[in-house]
């Protein structure tokens, strides 16, 4: 399908302006006349919209064809296709394993990193949810809905995420290279299953692993739905038995309650923060969540873990408490070291040695040993007149930074 720009440069047209307050004037649709593209024979599907101002009042550019076809402006701009497509060379992205998986190269941005040069979580989870969707758009089954197929559309149902978990060994710096698998599989009879694997496209190093289980929601009533037969007829021959992160048996989080160790409240959703499907993206829910952990810890330690558990939509009229408390482990992360006990004098270690506690202090190591939580535990919830309701119940898991700089196993 021709882009707005490239029929702009290559074709004859007629050119009519004409007010939105014309009688009969259909905004979203336009006539398109005397296409000719390359001297060929008019273009059927083309579809041109362009919106300008005069005198304040907004003016639409409509294009006048001889088979007075009328076409939707919308597919023009975002062109989504109706058929499976094995490469996208504007997203960098194309279909592997053998067929139903995909893979998209992306760069860093400036604007996905933090002080320390390495992109944030929330960089991370944009790009999962942004691959996903990409996928769901090579398919060729998406609709207009934020990834829901034609049948979904049909049916008046979207996706909703219910759990998430993503395991982070090394953080991509600024500018570096990055490739994204991402598959589906099935999850239960009425679930899919979503996971991705981020890798340097230079050295093939493993960033993060993550995974996720999506359900179907009615677009009007907000209350979840069976998957129909023809979304599943539309999905299954996607679906890979194959999982980034095995849970077995998956890790219950605990309920947080008022007398939780951090309280932030009083959050508010923004209207940048809802999307397409009226509510609020459940990656702004990581912000508001590590908000709640005090900044002393964060200055010394970087996210290795986090696992999410929505529980219920966020509007933009709800009010959102954030609650955070840690969960003490050990005097060092990662497995290294698991316990610690001062006796005589020395610190005494499970890995079978001791050292003096005046030469480990004095040398600032007990500091960098990090007595104190590896993991914390948390709870949004939205502030009601009656009761609170849960949102989404979550745990992060944290590793030392070495003098201010990320550790790197």
């Amino acid at each position: 399908m021709a882009s707005l720009s490239y029929l702009a440069f290559c074709t004859t047209t007629i050119i009519r302006c004409s007010s939105n307050r014309d009688n009969g004037h259909e905004p979203n649709k336009q006539n398109v006349n005397s296409i000719k593209i390359n001297g060929t024979s008019s273009y059927p599907s083309a579809k041109v919209d362009l919106l300008g101002l005069k005198n304040g009042v907004a003016m639409t550019t409509s294009i006048v064809t001889s088979e007075n076809l009328y076409i939707n402006t919308l597919e023009v701009r975002q062109n989504i296709p109706t058929k499976k497509q094995l490469v996208d060379p504007f997203r960098q992205g194309l279909i592997i394993e053998e067929g139903v998986g995909y893979r998209q190269t992306v760069v860093i941005r400036s604007y996905e990193v933090g002080p320390d040069k390495t992109a944030t979580i929330e960089s991370i989870l944009n790009l999962l949810q942004e691959t996903a969707l990409n996928h769901v758009w090579m398919s060729g089954l998406l609709g207009d809905g934020f990834g829901a197929t034609h049948g979904m559309m049909r049916n008046n149902l979207i996706w909703v995420v219910s759990r998430m978990q993503v395991q982070v060994d090394h953080y991509p710096i600024w500018g570096e290279i990055m490739e994204i698998d991402t598959w589906v599989g099935a999850s239960g009879k009425n679930g899919m299953r979503r996971d991705w694997l981020l890798r340097s496209r230079a050295t093939g190093l493993v960033f993060a692993r993550a995974t996720s289980t999506w359900v179907m929601m009615n677009h009007q009533t907000r209350r979840l739905s069976k998957m129909p037969d023809e979304v599943r007829a539309e999905i299954s021959p996607w679906f890979i038995e194959k999982q980034a992160i095995k849970e077995d048996f998956p890790e219950k989080i605990e309920k947080l309650d008022d007398t939780a160790k951090y309280v932030n409240s009083g959050l508010k959703p923004k209207r940048s923060d809802l999307d397409m499907n009226q509510h609020v993206n459940n990656v702004k829910y990581v912000r508001w969540m590590l908000e709640a952990i005090p900044e002393k810890f964060l200055e010394n330690h970087q996210l290795s873990g986090i696992i999410l558990e929505y529980r219920r939509e966020c509007g933009s009229s709800d009010v959102v408490q954030s609650l955070c408390g840690p969960n003490e482990n050990g005097i060092l992360e990662d497995g290294l070291i698991t316990d610690g006990i001062q006796q005589n004098n020395k610190i005494s270690l499970l890995n079978g040695f001791s050292l003096p506690s005046g030469i480990i202090e004095g040398n600032g190591l007990l500091q960098s040993l990090n007595p104190g939580p590896s993991s914390y535990t948390h709870l949004l919830q939205a502030k009601g007149d009656s009761k609170n309701e849960e949102i989404l119940r979550g745990k992060t898991t944290w590793k030392r930074k070495i003098n201010g700089i990320p550790f790197q196993a």
